[in-house]
């Protein structure tokens, strides 16, 4: 029989958290056995925890890392796609660096742009030229764990691309996607909390 049992969100004898927002809980599903981030208003899975006890969720675990700063400014974002990682600028000599998905061929871009909007589990309308490309596709996907959107979704400029979490956090560090960033669900959360509407977001190619 399948147990799960809420635990807090500090659970010192095994679980180490980092930045964990404070409305997630975790889940002790023991057929894994294996915890799992839970948003506690929804109830929808965030992503795994690591039996080492880190939140897991991409296959590349961010870092804090010496990044010049000074020629973008605190609190903007600066997106590499030749690395597929992304930068959030903590002060002139430090950055958080995350692993994202990027762009598959010819559908990789560059640009300066601002965050125009935040969205927590976004609904997903696929674009006319996705649809045209993938016509079975649904029309409309409300946000969920399914939702290929994932828990988080931050729009730049009036473009129809995004920084978003992913329901594949396998592709995390690939070139898979039509232009958006993908993170994994606990990255973009991270990420999320920390970025304010307005902040600059630089796309190198």
């Amino acid at each position: 029989m399948q147990s799960r049992i809420f635990v807090t969100a500090v659970f010192a004898a095994s679980v180490i958290l980092t930045a964990a927002p404070a409305a997630h809980a975790f889940i002790f599903d023991s057929s894994g056995p294996r915890y799992e981030m839970i948003d506690r208003e929804t109830g929808l899975s965030i992503g795994p925890v690591h039996r080492r006890g880190l939140i897991s969720g991409s296959p590349i675990s961010r870092s804090t890392v010496n990044f010049d700063g000074s020629r973008y400014g605190a609190g903007s974002i600066v997106v590499n796609t030749t690395e597929r990682r992304l930068y959030y600028v903590l002060n002139e000599s430090q950055a958080l660096k995350y692993g994202i998905g990027v762009g598959r061929d010819g559908f990789r871009w560059g640009g300066v742009h601002k965050v125009t909007g935040k969205r927590e589990w976004p609904d997903w309308v696929p674009p006319e030229q996705m649809l045209k490309r993938q016509p079975n596709l649904p029309r409309y996907m409300k946000g969920g764990e399914n939702n290929p959107l994932g828990a988080r979704a931050i729009y730049l400029g009036s473009t129809l691309y995004r920084i978003h979490g992913s329901n594949e956090p396998e592709t995390i560090g690939e070139a898979v996607s039509s232009g958006c960033f993908r993170m994994s669900n606990d990255d973009v959360i991270d990420l999320y909390e920390r970025v304010k509407m307005g902040a600059t977001v630089h796309v190198l190619r």
